[in-house]
């Protein structure tokens, strides 16, 4: 019943944003990014109010039989993990969009598309990994890894060199489906004469797609080391996707002014990576660690990472 009733309200949003709010393409301006970004992480934090509720007068399963302050808890911990590893993808999408020359104005249908088509892959990714930790003790210990190595490659890895046209999904789908040269409006689709052809704005949302699943396997590991309680990973996993398109636009422009965000993110997959690792440890001592320092590991991370940056730019300016 509430999952039906949590996606269901999913549906409604994304349908009153497409076909109300946005019916017509056109430019998001910087004001208008920042009023939409403002909306969705209000509704946001505000649902951590239902994850309350609902965990308060047992109206959902609750596999890990948390309490109500628990699951208030654990919602956050995960939204916003989710919200700050959403930062490197806005920078990817950027750079997709630069690369199949999409205009700003239909830049939010392709958006619009892969949001959809996020939520589905995540929710699979979701569910498989959930099966796969009750299944497979040892899995942790894998997740655990894989998001210290990510971590370590985020922070030091260098300069990313990525091409979205040499993309392989993409030589794959030429292959069988004719491509035009130019943008059609809108349309992701054109059929003449008979022949049905995919439009510049269909490759850049099937690279959107392919990349938002890479972004994926960082993500859902990292949430699954706070929680594996289903409909809290799922429900915070959510809520940061719905909030993506606005803060693409917020952020797309002044993304390169923020390049010590890298390390922020690198020292919270560090942490949930460790976490993940101590998994059985902490649990087979009696041990516990407290919601309120995971939160602020986070929060004093992605804050530190922002300030810095804002120091470094100051300092840039009065050398020059």
């Amino acid at each position: 019943m509430v999952w039906g009733i949590f996606i269901s309200i999913i549906l409604v949003l994304l349908a009153l944003d497409l076909g109300v709010f946005n019916r017509k393409a056109h430019v998001i301006s910087y004001q208008e990014a920042a009023k939409w970004t403002a909306f969705w992480v209000s509704l946001s934090l505000l649902f951590s109010g239902v994850i309350y509720w609902l965990y308060l007068g047992n109206h959902i399963d609750n596999p890990d039989n948390y309490t109500a302050t628990d699951a208030f808890w654990k919602y956050l911990q995960g939204y916003l993990l989710e919200l700050s590893l959403s930062v490197d993808n806005v920078f990817v999408i950027a750079v997709i969009f630069r690369a199949f020359n999409v205009p700003s104005m239909y830049q939010h249908r392709v958006l619009f598309w892969g949001i959809i088509g996020a939520i589905v892959f995540r929710a699979l990714m979701i569910f498989f990994g959930i099966w796969l930790i009750h299944k497979v003790d040892w899995v942790t210990y894998v997740f655990g890894a894989f998001l210290i190595y990510t971590a370590y490659k985020m922070a030091f890895g260098g300069d990313m060199n990525f091409n979205p046209k040499d993309s392989k999904i993409l030589k794959i789908l030429r292959r069988w489906m004719p491509v035009t040269q130019h943008i059609e409006g809108q349309k992701l689709f054109i059929t003449r004469l008979g022949v049905t052809a995919a439009t510049p704005l269909f490759l850049a949302l099937i690279v959107i797609e392919f990349t938002d699943i890479l972004f994926a396997l960082d993500s859902i590991p990292a949430i699954l080391a706070i929680t594996s309680d289903p409909f809290i990973v799922f429900s915070s996993n959510i809520m940061a996707i719905l909030g993506l398109r606005s803060m693409y636009f917020f952020l797309a422009n002044i993304m390169d002014k923020f390049e010590a965000l890298k390390y922020s993110l690198a020292v919270i997959l560090t942490y949930v990576g460790i976490k993940m690792l101590l998994h059985h440890y902490i649990k087979d001592n009696g041990l516990a660690i407290p919601e309120w320092l995971s939160l602020s590991i986070i929060l004093v991370s992605l804050l530190g990472g922002i300030f810095y940056s804002i120091y470094k730019n100051k300092q840039v300016e009065k050398n020059q």
